[in-house]
C-alpha cells in the first residue's frame, strides 16, 4: 500500500484564516489517522503579495494550533528550476506551446465575448496543429500554454462530492508560464504534488474548478492521479461566504481574543465533519475517529455564539495551573504587574473560570485581584454602603483581623458569627462587602474573593469603605 501523504499549501498573502486552518486540520487529522505524513508547502509564487510577515503568521498559527508537519516547509520560489525543467519537457513532446498573444489582444477578445454574450476563453490563436512542435519565438514576449484536450470529458472522482464531470471543450489552454518565465499556480501545484508524492489532496471546494485542468496535467506528465476530496466552504449565519463582516476570520485574531487552541481545533473540525451527536473531542479522539466519509456535502455554518460556548467549556475544564499560565500574556497586555506566585494566580482563575468565556474576559474580571486601583460604582455605593452597615462591617473587620488562617472556611466562619450577632441575612452583609472589595455588585462568592485578596488588602479596602461612610458626602 502507498503511504498516505497530505499537504497544506497556503499562499502567504495574509494571516491564516479560519477556512485555511480547517483545511490544514483536515489534512493533518487524515494523515495522523492513517499513520501518514502531513506536509506544509508555502505557495509564494505571487511575489508582489507574498510577504515574510505573512509566512511568519502562518507558521505561528500552525504552531499555536499544534498542527505539526513532518518535514521542513517547502517554498515554491525555491523550486523554479524544477518547474522550468517540467515546462521544457512538455514543450518537447508538443503538450505545451508558446503564445505571442499580447495582453491587449486577449483583453480585446474578452470584451468581444462579453459583447456577444458568450463565455470568454482563449480561442487557440497560437495553438499549433496536432503533432507539430513549434519553435520558441525570438525577439518578442510570449507565454507558455498547456495544450488541453478539446474533446470528451474529464471526470473528478471526488471522495466527498462523488463523480464530477467537466466537458473538455469548456477548458481552454491554460497559461503555465508567464511572459517573464515565472510558472503559474495550477502548474506549480501539480509538479509539487507529484514530486512530494502527495496521495490525497484535501482542500476547499472553491478549488474544484481547477481540478480538471490539473488532472490533464497529471496525464500529460504520465503520472498517476492522487485522490481528491473537496470540502464545502464555511459560510456565515446569513449563508454568505465567511468574511470580515461575520467577525474575526484569522486564527491569530481568535488567539488574541482569548480563545484556547483546543477550542479552535474542536470548533473548526465540526464545521463540515461529524461523528454522531458528539460535540467535544480531544486531539487523540479526533485522530482516531476522523474520516473523509464523515465530511458533509453541505457548507459549514460559522456560529460565533456556539464557538464562544465551546471556548468557555474548555476554559472551565482546563487544569488550573495551565489556565494560570495561559492568562499571563493577557495580564501583561492589560498593563498589570504579572504575579510571581503561580499558586496565587491559580486561586484567581479558580474563582473566575466558570464565569469567563475568553481569557481576555477572565483577566478583565480579575481587575480587583490584579490591581488596587478600583473605582466603586456610584449606584452600588449609594444602595449598599449606607450608615446602617457601619457596625456590621466594623465587627467583620475585627474578626477578619483576628484570623491567623485566612482561608475560605475561616472567612466563612467570621461571616457566620457576624450574621448571628446582628441578625442580618447573608445578602445584607455580603453585598456591601462585595462593593467595597470589588467596586461592583457582581463577583464570585464573597468568601472566595476575600480569601484570594488576603487579609491586608481586604482590610484596607473595607477600611476605605468605612471612612467613606464617615465622610460628609455620605
Amino acid at each position: 500500500m502507498i503511504q498516505i501523504r497530505t499537504r497544506f499549501a497556503p499562499s502567504p498573502t495574509g494571516y491564516l484564516h479560519i477556512g485555511g486552518a480547517r483545511t490544514a486540520l483536515f489534512n493533518y487529522l487524515f494523515a495522523r489517522h492513517h499513520d501518514g505524513k502531513f506536509i506544509l508547502r508555502i505557495e509564494d509564487t505571487d511575489r508582489e503579495r507574498s510577504t515574510p510577515e505573512a509566512i511568519e503568521a502562518i507558521l505561528e498559527a500552525m504552531k499555536w494550533l499544534k498542527l505539526d508537519y513532518d518535514e521542513a516547509p517547502v517554498f515554491q520560489t525555491e523550486r523554479f528550476p524544477l518547474y522550468k525543467e517540467k515546462i521544457q519537457q512538455l514543450l518537447a513532446v508538443g503538450k505545451a506551446y508558446p503564445c505571442v498573444c499580447t495582453p491587449q489582444d486577449l483583453d480585446a477578445k474578452r470584451q468581444l465575448a462579453q459583447k456577444e454574450k458568450r463565455k470568454s476563453s482563449y480561442d487557440g490563436t497560437c495553438r499549433p496543429p496536432e503533432g507539430v512542435i513549434p519553435r520558441l519565438p525570438e525577439g518578442k514576449p510570449y507565454t507558455i500554454r498547456f495544450r488541453s484536450l478539446q474533446l470528451g470529458t474529464t471526470v473528478v472522482n471526488d471522495l466527498v462530492k462523488g463523480n464530477v464531470i467537466f466537458e473538455n471543450r469548456e477548458l481552454d489552454d491554460l497559461i503555465i508560464a508567464r511572459s517573464d518565465g515565472t510558472p503559474t499556480y495550477n502548474f506549480c501545484v501539480v509538479v509539487d504534488d507529484i514530486e512530494m508524492k502527495i496521495s490525497h489532496i484535501i482542500r476547499g471546494d472553491d478549488h474544484l474548478a481547477n481540478t480538471p485542468r490539473q488532472i490533464q496535467l497529471y496525464h500529460a506528465m504520465g503520472q498517476t492521479l492522487p485522490q481528491f476530496a473537496h470540502v464545502p466552504l464555511i459560510l456565515g449565519t446569513d449563508k454568505a461566504r465567511l468574511s470580515k463582516r461575520h467577525g474575526a476570520t484569522s486564527v491569530t485574531a481568535y488567539r488574541d481574543m482569548g480563545y484556547l487552541p483546543e477550542a479552535v481545533v474542536n470548533y473548526l473540525v465540526r464545521l463540515g465533519w461529524s461523528h454522531g451527536d458528539e460535540e467535544i473531542f480531544s486531539r487523540d479522539e479526533l485522530i482516531e475517529k476522523f474520516s473523509l466519509d464523515s465530511i458533509g456535502k453541505s457548507a459549514g455554518i460559522f456560529n460565533p455564539e456556539k464557538f464562544l460556548w465551546l471556548n468557555s467549556h474548555y476554559i472551565k475544564s482546563r487544569p488550573l495551573r495551565r489556565l494560570a499560565q495561559d492568562i499571563i500574556p493577557f495580564i501583561e497586555a492589560r498593563g498589570y504587574p504579572v504575579p510571581k506566585d503561580l499558586d496565587w494566580l491559580e486561586k484567581i482563575t479558580a474563582t473566575l473560570k466558570d464565569r469567563a468565556k475568553t481569557l481576555v474576559e477572565l483577566v478583565e474580571q480579575a481587575h480587583y485581584y490584579l490591581s488596587d486601583d478600583i473605582s466603586i460604582d456610584e449606584k452600588a455605593a449609594k444602595k449598599f454602603l449606607v450608615p446602617e452597615i457601619k457596625e456590621p462591617l466594623n465587627s467583620l473587620m475585627q474578626k477578619l483581623s483576628d484570623l491567623s488562617n485566612f482561608s475560605d472556611g475561616a472567612v466563612q466562619q467570621a461571616f457566620a458569627e457576624v450574621l448571628e450577632q446582628t441578625g442580618l441575612s447573608m445578602g445584607k452583609l455580603a453585598q456591601p462587602v462585595r462593593v467595597a472589595l470589588t467596586g461592583s455588585t457582581i463577583s464570585p462568592g464573597i468568601h472566595e474573593v476575600i480569601a484570594v485578596l488576603g487579609k491586608e488588602r481586604t482590610l484596607k479596602r473595607l477600611n476605605a469603605a468605612m471612612q467613606s461612610l464617615d465622610s460628609p458626602s455620605q
